[in-house]
């Protein structure tokens, strides 16, 4: 059985992405793939509890102010557990994994938002992660303004029809989401065959769309590459059997 495919939805919240990668995974179950789908944090059991230290907005009156290191490990604790106990076994199995936030995300917000820098981080990637990629990731990345408005609004219909908060991130001002904006943008240029960008705000339809067509093309190049090169080579006409 070849290995399955490792893909991450990446942006701000707001951004659209968790829509997006519930459109894909539907789309792919239509077309047969099996498809395991999880967010970060969170998608284990220790993964939910560490989620609710880390978004809720009440645990700093409960526990203090997080420092930004803690919450560099926790997120990466979080990640150790999702690939050990999720990600590695789905691939194994010849799964789409895909995963609503990433290390791109630590980069972005605990490395460019809180100021510990990249280097951190992607040291951190290689040290609990063992380096582990994703085959492609998907960065959606409108409007910033679009984006944090779009985000506020939907954590207050979550309290007020579900109350659960999980607005600590949210709560952060405009200079922190422009740094982690950039830092998205330098990600992708810095890693521009693994992250392919949608910046626009084009219908959800359109988007999920454009999506598919991207990731049905490297769907195809997996299985071509996973192909016996026997099999690729067309035999001669004369070629005896």
């Amino acid at each position: 059985m070849s290995r399955g495919l490792f893909i991450t939805f990446e942006g701000l919240d707001g951004s659209g992405k968790t829509t997006q990668l519930r459109h894909l995974a539907a789309s792919l179950e239509a077309e047969g793939h099996r498809v395991v789908t999880l967010r970060q944090p969170g998608g284990t059991p220790l993964g939910d509890r560490i989620r609710a230290i880390l978004l809720d907005s009440r645990s700093e009156s409960e526990v203090g102010a997080i420092a930004p290191e803690a919450e560099m490990a926790l997120m990466f604790a979080d990640r150790a557990q999702s690939l050990q106990q999720v990600i590695l076994p789905a691939l194994a199995q010849g799964a789409v994994v895909l995963c609503d936030r990433y290390t791109d995300s630590s980069e972005a917000y605990q490395g460019a938002g809180r100021g510990l820098g990249s280097e951190r981080i992607l040291a951190m990637h290689r040290t609990v992660c063992n380096d582990i990629q994703p085959d492609l990731t998907i960065l959606l990345l409108p409007p910033l303004q679009s984006s944090l408005h779009r985000a506020r609004r939907r954590n207050e219909r979550h309290v007020q029809q579900l109350g659960t908060d999980e607005n600590r991130f949210e709560r952060e001002g405009d200079v922190f989401y422009a740094r982690v904006y950039e830092q998205y943008r330098e990600i992708a240029l810095r890693d521009e065959k693994r992250v392919i960008v949608f910046a626009d705000e084009a219908p959800i339809g359109v988007i999920a769309q454009r999506i598919l067509e991207a990731v049905s093309a490297r769907l195809a190049q997996t299985a071509a590459d996973a192909t016996p090169l026997a099999s690729r080579v067309p035999r001669s006409s004369n070629e005896r059997f």
